[in-house]
């Protein structure tokens, strides 16, 4: 009976967490597509005369969405381990990323102000750089996570940078 008990302990337990690892991806990932499904056309961006390491949209666009996920599953473990407990300003530098990333699209895309774009990817790139200093501390996968995003806003922020200047 004991061992029946535990089993279905452990079965909440796997559907907890599973749960919370949907939620965990799916509100940053739905939050960003739901950014580029309205201010992504970016009709401007594609006709522009752009030097050849500008990525095309629709790259942009998927790489965005495979950062939002990356970033969501690497907070998701930080959170598992109970990181945001031991590094209580860890869940304020993730929100602040996240909420920094969605305005890329718009800035760039929708008003094409550049220099906001470029101060707002310059700011992005500390509080990515301080989340991957604080899983760092909680879970050596988490910040192996949050190291292509990292790459991924600064070249935004370089792409933002050389926008101003077309």
């Amino acid at each position: 009976m004991a061992t029946q008990t535990l089993h279905e302990t452990k079965k909440s337990q796997a559907k907890r967490a599973l749960r919370s690892l949907a939620i965990g991806i799916a509100i940053p990932f739905t939050i960003t597509l739901t950014i580029i499904i309205l201010f992504g056309s970016g009709k401007k961006y594609n006709v522009l005369a752009k030097p050849f390491w500008f990525a095309p949209l629709w790259y942009i666009h998927l790489a965005t969405l495979g950062s939002s996920f990356f970033m969501g599953l690497a907070a998701w473990l930080v959170w598992a381990d109970g990181g945001f407990k031991g590094e209580s300003d860890a869940l304020c530098f993730y929100v602040a990323h996240i909420s920094l990333s969605i305005v890329w699209h718009p800035l760039v895309l929708v008003m094409n102000a550049y220099w906001l774009a470029l101060v707002s990817g310059l700011v992005d790139c500390g509080t990515l750089f301080i989340c991957y200093l604080r899983f760092r501390k909680v879970n050596p996968f988490a910040k192996d996570l949050a190291k292509p995003c990292l790459a991924w806003t600064m070249y935004l922020t370089l792409v933002s940078f050389k926008l101003m200047f077309l």
